[in-house]
């Protein structure tokens, strides 16, 4: 579904039409009769955010193995 607007009616209400889109629903903004910018309320993300030390114990280091940092000692 799309709801269209002048661009003078989304200067003056931006807050409030951004407010009420729903999911997936957009917002044409025209310009002399013209559609010249399109709005999509974003989905909500589905991911859980990410937590600091929450790969901890999931790397096993076999064996110390400082001989390579040789090759980039010019780096360091």
């Amino acid at each position: 579904m799309s709801t269209i607007v002048t661009m003078e009616e989304a200067q003056a209400k931006l807050p409030e039409l951004v407010a009420h889109l729903d999911t997936g629903e957009e917002l044409i903004i025209t310009l002399d009769q013209k559609p010249v910018a399109r709005l999509m309320r974003e989905q909500a993300s589905l991911r859980k955010p990410r937590k600091a030390g929450s790969a901890k114990g999931k790397l096993v280091i076999l064996q110390e193995d400082d001989e390579h940092l040789k090759d980039f000692a010019e780096y360091m």
